[in-house]
This record gives structure tokens, sequence and C-alpha cells, in this order.
């Protein structure tokens, strides 16, 4: 997985990647021919006293080492700009590939484990192609060259290179086979930290109304202690490597200076010989050092990859048509026929039987008990996810047939929990309509019964909103939510339990105001308060995921048991509330 990410994200940079291995290739010569001309120096000018050879050689050695400093600069420069734009094109991968994930599949991965994939396994993969690039492009060639200029320096000493290079690759070997688990513990804990990050912030009000911080303190400190744990095993074992390689590294000076020094004395090696063969074999052992250092990083980032690629493999279960998609008429009904849905794992159908019609002009209520699935058949109408059986009809096409952007165009949706992006008021109206004027905006905020606390707030339309809206009230939030849709002045308008945090004077008011904008469009309302849906002309009764009640107020509460229930509960709740 790890070698078809880093091969398909660094295909467009091929041009770039051929001018770094030459650079590399010309570094590594440089380097491999340096102990040579130093050889040359201390044999034919150093043991003369020929300070002219010394001098012009030595020129000749400033020269391919300033060649050398360029080309190993230059590649690093290179390497990281493609490292940096393989990087910043992954994360645009994954972001693209979740945002057209159906809510079924962002519910299977999880949040707090997609933002990790996007941002730390990422982050691992993009290190692994810095390093390749700026270091294991020359390592090889380092090694090969190193062995020939080595074998041609001194053949009787070569058998310290066929010892020292397997000896430090099967310990290397060893150690890294124990990391690769550590490196999976390590990813799963960092998941682990930022979802129970993420829960206590978005949660800090639950935790300290039940008073809950030490609890929520001994979580996270567990999470967090599973993470260090494992980033210690790693680091304990990343420890033992450099040790390894410096005495390898040691050992073999040792025996070539032994050994070269028993061949200097039998006149079948020169001194300068001598150094030159000391150096190619330093050369050989750090780029084996090299390979070493990648190596440590392959495993957390084969774990990376593995995570990234199954984010990249799932496919949504929401597919948009292929080919030309017929436009939903307008203005739109919207029909359910015969609709089923269960979700991944689930023993039983969430919606069973479920076929009604909204028609346009009128308002159609889905009330029913917590769990009856309110919310999950009127996430169908902009497939959120699809229907496992039946059909949801939209303007007379099937929502699965038509293209989802022009099936959003239809829909003004207010959901459940509404929320609102860092930004200003107006910024956030307009993702109803980018192109939205003030006076459109300050219309729907009036209807929403927006426009005075808006206008009581610095800035007014400027003002500014923090990230999902959390300086202002609940009740405030859900009214922009509520103004963001009517700015789009849709066809459809989907109001997901929209008014549940408002007071009844203000859903009254707001209700009303609704009635001219919406009067041609299909209006669509799930709620928890019967004054809410009083006045729909259809009711839907929910309960089990079944309708056990479709038609006005006053015939449910003659023909719907459900729906009584419904209705006594609340106006006792409400006569407790007055007493």
């Amino acid at each position: 997985m790890l070698w078809r990410l880093i091969r398909s994200g660094l295909a467009p940079h091929r041009r770039a990647l051929s001018v770094i291995v030459v650079l590399q290739l010309v570094s590594t010569i440089a380097s491999l021919y340096l102990p040579n001309l130093n050889a040359d120096i201390i044999d034919h000018g150093v043991a003369k006293g020929d300070t002219g050879y010394i001098m012009a050689v030595g020129a000749v050695m400033l020269a391919i080492s300033v060649v050398q400093i360029a080309a190993s600069v230059y590649a690093v420069y290179l390497a990281a700009r493609i490292a940096m734009a393989y990087g910043r094109d992954t994360r645009a991968a994954v972001f693209h590939r979740v945002g057209e994930f159906s809510a079924r599949e962002v519910a299977q991965f999880g949040p707090p484990t997609l933002i990790s994939r996007s941002t730390n396994d990422v982050q691992q993969i993009q290190m692994v192609v810095f390093m390749a690039l700026s270091m294991m492009v020359g390592a090889p060639i380092m090694m090969v060259g190193g062995v020939i200029m080595a074998l041609r320096t001194d053949v009787g000493l070569s058998w310290l290179v066929a010892v020292a290079v397997p000896l430090l690759a099967i310990a290397v070997g060893l150690i890294l086979r124990r990391m690769l688990p550590q490196f999976r513990i390590m990813q799963t804990s960092v998941d682990s930290v930022n979802r129970i990050l993420r829960e206590q912030i978005t949660g800090i009000r639950v935790v300290r109304a039940f008073v809950r911080e030490r609890f929520e303190e001994d979580r996270f400190a567990q999470a967090n202690q599973s993470l260090t744990g494992a980033a210690l095993s790693v680091g304990r074992l990343m420890s033992v490597v450099f040790p390894i390689v410096m005495l390898i590294l040691n050992l073999s000076m040792v025996a070539v200076l032994w050994f070269g020094a028993h061949r200097i004395d039998a006149g079948d090696m020169q001194v300068g010989a001598l150094t030159a063969y000391m150096a190619y074999l330093i050369q050989i052992l750090m780029s084996v050092m090299m390979a070493t250092m990648m190596s440590m990083m392959i495993p957390r980032a084969s774990v990376s990859a593995e995570r990234i690629g199954a984010v990249l493999d799932t496919e949504s279960s929401v597919i948009p048509p292929t080919g030309s998609t017929p436009e939903p008429s307008t203005p739109a009904q919207v029909t359910f026929e015969n609709v089923e849905f269960r979700y991944p794992g689930a023993e039983h159908s969430v919606l069973s039987g479920i076929s009604f019609t909204a028609e346009p002009g009128r308002t159609t209520a889905i009330v029913g008990s917590t769990g009856a699935g309110k919310t999950t058949l009127i996430g169908l109408i902009p497939r959120l996810f699809d229907a496992d059986g039946g059909r949801v009809v939209v303007g007379g096409q099937d929502v699965r047939d038509v293209e989802p952007a022009r099936l959003w165009a239809h829909l003004g949706l207010v959901p459940q929990k509404p929320y609102l992006f860092s930004g200003t008021i107006a910024s956030n109206l307009r993702y109803g309509k980018p192109d939205a004027t003030d006076d459109e905006l300050w219309e729907a905020l009036r209807i929403a019964q927006a426009d005075e606390f808006v206008g009581a707030l610095d800035g007014g339309l400027e003002a500014h909103v923090a990230q999902g809206g959390t300086n202002v009230s609940g009740g405030q939030r859900q009214r922009l939510a509520i103004a963001r849709a009517i700015v789009r002045r849709p066809d459809i308008y989907l109001f997901d339990d929209a008014f549940s945090a408002l007071d009844t004077a203000t859903d009254a008011r707001l209700r009303a105001a609704l009635r001219p904008v919406t009067r041609e469009a299909t209006v669509i309302v799930v709620a928890q308060r019967v004054s809410t849906i009083i006045d729909a002309d259809q009711i839907v009764v929910l309960e089990d995921g079944e309708i056990v009640g479709l038609g006005r107020h006053d015939e449910l509460l003659e023909s719907c048991p459900t729906y009584q229930e419904i209705v006594v509960s609340q106006r006792a709740a409400q006569e407790v509330t007055t007493r």
C-alpha cells in the first residue's frame, strides 16, 4: 500500500525526480572520487615532498567538493518541494474522498480517525518521501560505488566489506521486525487520544455539569499512557540501532587498520591506499546507516499508508448517476414509495414500508417518539444515505437518478444540530446563496426572527461567528440556520426539529412569517412539539420505523392512538409547568 500511494503521488513529478537522480549521482560520484585524490596526495605528494603536486590535486579536490555541495543542496531542495507537494496532494485526496462519503461511511470510520489519517498519517508518509529522495536515492549508488572503489583500491581487504555489511543489515533487520507491531499500536493510540480529546472539548459543559472531570482525566490518562508506552517501546528499539551501527563501524575501522598495517608492512599496500580504503568503507557503512534510518521510518509509514488507503479505497454508498441526468420538475413534489432503510450491522430496519407524498404548497409534519426514525427519514431526501428498498422521488425523479448538485439545488436543509462555520454572520448565511445581497440576508433574518439580535451585534452582518457558532446561544444558532435555508429560497424546505430551541412565542412568529415565503414550496417539518405542527396540512406519525398515522391534527386525534399519547403527554407536561 505504501509503494502504491507513493508511486501514484509522485507520478506528476517525474521530471523533477529525474533531476534529483542525476544530481544525487553527480554528488555521489564526487564523494567517491575524493578519497582516491586524497590517497594520491599522500602517496605522490606528501611522501615525496612535492608541494606543487599537492596544490594541483588539492585544487581539483576543492572544485569537486564545490560541485558535490551544489548538487547535494539542490537535490535536497527539490526533494523538499516534491515531498511537500506530495503531502498537499494526499491530504487533498483524503479530504475530497471524505467529502464524497455519505453519513454511513463517516459513521463507519468516525471523525477522530479521519482527522488523524488526513494529518498525522499523511505526515508520516510525507517524511518518508523526503528522506527517500534526499538520502535513499544516493545510498545505493554510494554503496555500489564504494564497493567498486574499495575493490579497486585493495582487493585483499575486501572480505571486511563482505562481513561488515551483512552483519549490519541483519542486526538492523531484527530490530525493525519488532518495531512494526509497536507502530500499529502507536497510530491506533493517536486515534484514541484524538477521539477522547475531541469528546471532552465538545462536551465540556456536560462533563462539568455532572462533575466528571476526574473520570475524564483518568480516561484521557489511560489513552495517553497507551500512546506513551508504545512510543517508549519504539524509542527503546531505536536507541539500540545507532550503538549497533557505530559498534560495527568502529570495529570495521579497527580491522582495516590492523590488517591494512600488516599489508603495508609486507609491501602489498601503500599508506594512501589504506586511508582511501578506510574512507570507502565508511561511505559503504554510512550508506547502510542511511538505509537503516529510512527503514526505521518505513514500518510506521506502512501502517499510515494502510490507514490512508482504507479511506481512499472506500467508495461512498451514495453513488452519483452516470451520464446525463434529468432535472427534477418545479415545484418539486416529494414521494416515498415503500421505503426501507437499515444501518450497517443493525438487526432491524430503522424504516420499513414508508409511503406518503409531500406536495408543493403544503406542509407535511413528521412526529414520533425518540428513535422512531424521523431524522433518518428526512436524511433520505438529500441522499445523506440511500434507501435499502423502495424509492424516494423528488420532482418526479428518483433521487438516485439525479446529479447530487442538481438535487441539492432544490433543497433547503436545517439539520437537527444546527452548525455554523467560523467567519461572519454574512458568510454563514451565504452558504445558502453565495451571491445573496445584504438586503436578501436581512430579509431572511427577519423571517427567521433573528434580525433583532443580529442588528444588536457589533458589525451586524459582519459580526464574528466562532467555530460551531459557540459564541451565540442555541436558539440564536437555530434561527441563523433557518435563515441560511431561507436565503436560498428552495423548492423544498426540510426542517429537522429546527424549532426545538425556540420559545413558543418566537416559534409562532417564525412560522407565521414563513407561510408567505413557502406558499409554493414543499415543506417537511420534523418536530417534537405538537404546537409546532398543529396547523400542518399533513402529519405523518412514526413508531418503530413504520407509519402508524397519516392525516391532519383533528383526524389523528380520533384515529391514531400513538398521536393521542403524544398530545396527551405534552398537555400534561404543560399543565405541570403552569402550576
